[in-house]
């Protein structure tokens, strides 16, 4: 059974916002934390209680903050230390809890850290990164291209796992151990209530083994940030791409004093195959075994798990495995109801609430992200223009990044400058506004679904109970509490009839309108009552 404080945890609905893209206060093009205190209110109502804001500390944004070069100052783009404050205590004005972003593996090039450690052997900060005098090995970066670095300056060459500009931090040096400490010690003073721990299994390597992740040491140093008397309370969330439940233990177990939970990445495969720009054909069925399988193994063995299907840097799931056109609500809503009802922390990213799609762009001129350009590069010495587009448009991490579309005005009310990166190409018909007015309205289904969820205990600490069969095409299962038992049906691509092994009342959540639980379903058609 779940500590208290993983039960409380069951409660939180986090929203995950992308800071650059979310609210422009001040009419740059760019959003800023004054931005997000604006909209505080209109994510209360949604149903969230606390917040994942993605990285905003003083960067030069070569990796849209992820290259960090002070981890204790903003962004000058996003505001001031005082607009950061105003922010946290205006959340907790409102019962909202703050997690932040950290990200321990690397630092930007331009951070004091690294400009000291390049100046040489002798210099106190010289081991705060890898440095080599050859390249060690043929490690490639996640954005393509050596993972290896010459630096004239120094004359070695530093590992960055990522961009150029990204060196990894050297974590066997007790001085960045310390660092890291202070980081998080820093930001805990200000009032943060959690981390999101950005590649945390990548800080502990053995580059003699050619091992650029789950090093030996890696579980040492998550106990050395968040296993001390001071962080134990935090809550935190690992990007960590374990794929067997036993390493997830030895990051969640309780006992352990690591990390709360972790994002559990298998099921964001679904939909494509051989590298994230290239499709497949799939469907919701493939998304759905995935789900009963990690809902049965971390009820068995006591961990939370996170309900997503979407973040800063994935493409939204409707337009992957699903239909984002023409039954673009029913696909929105029945994926809410697949994910959101089931036992686990809801993660829900800005814009899904109102079934944002993936945008199309005829140029890469109208693309920012780093790993989009370098993919792009290599596609076009292979390919033609027409051939690499459309890969850049199925996988970019930018369908993520476009600004939020608060209206279908001529900035989509989301600035009155010019925006930083194009508007979603489809934002005139996918808007908070247009979708708040219309008849069929994902955020009405979404605010009605987590009230749902907030009002039974079954929802958010009962048994996970599957239902219909693998050969189905359909989800049916239920969630069953000491007093109350919950039945959800998810159709999927064709119109099903679809009979249950019990009687339900009439549905307290609908995607269509019925009211009967068993019948005929549309295609993408959704549904949950109370068992009698």
């Amino acid at each position: 059974m779940l500590n208290e404080q993983y039960r409380s945890y069951l409660r939180w609905v986090v929203y995950q916002v992308y800071p650059r893209s979310f609210m422009d206060s001040n009419g740059d093009g760019i959003g800023d934390l004054n931005g997000i205190t604006q909209k505080l209110d209109y994510l209360k109502d949604l149903g969230v209680n606390a917040l994942w804001i993605c990285p905003c500390y003083q960067s030069p944004n070569d990796d849209n903050g992820y290259d960090i070069s002070d981890y204790e100052n903003i962004m000058t783009e996003f505001g001031t230390m005082a607009d950061m404050e105003r922010l946290i205590a205006e959340m907790h004005r409102r019962d909202m809890k703050l997690i932040m972003d950290l990200v321990p593996n690397h630092t930007s090039t331009a951070h004091r850290w690294f400009q000291e450690s390049r100046k040489g052997k002798d210099n106190p900060y010289s081991d705060y990164y890898y440095w080599f005098d050859e390249k060690p090995n043929d490690w490639q970066s996640v954005f393509r291209g050596s993972a290896w670095e010459f630096d004239p300056v120094r004359g070695q060459y530093y590992l960055h796992s990522f961009a150029v500009s990204q060196a990894d931090l050297n974590w066997d040096n007790p001085a960045v151990v310390k660092e890291m400490q202070h980081v998080v010690d820093f930001w805990t003073g200000k009032g943060v209530d959690g981390f999101r721990i950005d590649v945390i299994d990548m800080i502990s390597k053995d580059i003699a083994k050619g091992k650029n992740a789950f090093g030996p040491r890696l579980h040492e140093f998550i106990r050395a940030l968040f296993g001390r008397e001071n962080t134990r309370c935090l809550f935190t969330v690992g990007e960590c791409w374990v794929g067997e439940i036993d390493e997830m233990i030895r990051h969640c177990a309780a006992e352990r004093h690591e990390l709360s939970t972790l994002f559990q990445f298998d099921h964001m495969e679904v939909g494509r195959t051989g590298g994230k720009f290239i499709p497949k054909k799939d469907s919701l069925k493939s998304l759905r075994d995935i789900l009963i399988r990690w809902q049965q193994l971390t009820a068995e063995h006591d961990l939370l798990y996170t309900l997503f299907s979407e973040n800063h840097d994935q493409p939204p799931m409707i337009s992957r495995i699903a239909d984002d056109r023409e039954l673009r609500y029913e696909s929105a809503t029945c994926l809410a109801a697949m994910l959101y009802l089931l036992k686990g922390i809801p993660f829900i990213y800005q814009g899904q609430e109102i079934g944002a799609a993936s945008a199309r762009y005829g140029s890469i001129d109208q693309f920012d992200d780093v790993e989009t350009i370098n993919a792009y590069r290599d596609f076009r010495r292979t390919m033609p223009e027409e051939e690499a587009l459309e890969r850049i448009n199925f996988g970019s991490r930018d369908n993520a990044r476009h600004p939020m579309a608060w209206d279908g005005g001529e900035k989509g009310g989301f600035t009155t400058g010019s925006p930083w990166l194009a508007l979603h190409s489809r934002y005139r018909e996918i808007n908070v506004q247009d979708d708040m007015n219309a008849e069929k309205s994902v955020g009405r289904f979404y605010r009605a679904l987590l009230r749902l969820r907030a009002a039974h205990e079954a929802f958010l600490d009962g048994a996970f109970r599957v239902i219909s069969s693998p050969e189905d095409p359909f989800f049916i299962y239920t969630r069953e509490g000491k007093d109350e038992t919950w039945a959800v049906v998810c159709n999927f691509e064709s119109e099903q009839e679809i009979r249950l092994p019990f009687a339900c009342e009439a549905p307290a959540l609908a995607s269509l309108n019925r009211g009967t639980m068993e019948g005929t379903y549309a295609p993408y058609e959704c549904a949950a009552a109370r068992v009698r």
